[in-house]
């Protein structure tokens, strides 16, 4: 067997990568720049950047993203990951898209129960009371009279919007 073949390439542990993995290196490394870039001020003080970093995200921030200059702000970024370990990058960035998708199913499960309680009356007002003991019936078939007598006047949903806020203010998220 000559030690030219394919087989010996693959396995060669000391092989060079090649310029498609390096390109699909830099893709993936500007995917997650500008995932930096679209995070708010405050989610980003969340990920561990140093200064250099932290600045050129800024900076693109601060960039029309219409403009070359977004473009090549974004690739200056992604050559700034390459020499930087962004493995706690990656897992910071991870868990914040999870914090914000579990707050979203709570927001739209509280959105849930502030429609079944004002759709269905007492039914529904029984079963938010039964899932959430904390809950006062009281408050809430008050809440619920007000919202119909709105709807019935086409007033705009204040109550249903104080049903909303009653439920968010007494269940936590979990």
């Amino acid at each position: 067997m000559s030690t030219n073949s394919p087989e010996n390439f693959d396995s060669d542990e000391n092989a060079l990568p090649s310029k498609t993995q390096l390109k699909q290196e830099a893709e993936r490394l500007k995917k997650i720049g500008l995932e930096l870039v679209d995070l708010t001020k405050g989610e980003r003080d969340k990920i561990p950047l140093d200064d250099e970093l932290l600045s050129a995200v800024e900076l693109c921030t601060r960039i029309n993203r219409k403009k070359d200059g977004f473009r090549r702000q974004l690739q200056l970024i992604g050559k700034k990951l390459r020499s930087r370990e962004i493995g706690p990058i990656e897992v910071a960035l991870t868990n914040l898209k999870s914090s914000n998708s579990a707050a979203n199913r709570h927001f739209h499960s509280l959105e849930k129960l502030r429609d079944d309680i004002i759709n269905n009356g007492m039914d529904g007002i029984n079963k938010a009371v039964t899932e959430h003991p904390q809950l006062e019936r009281q408050k809430l078939r008050q809440l619920h009279r007000n919202a119909q007598k709105q709807a019935a006047e086409n007033k705009p949903p204040i109550a249903a919007r104080e049903i909303f806020i009653y439920l968010r203010t007494e269940i936590p998220q979990p």
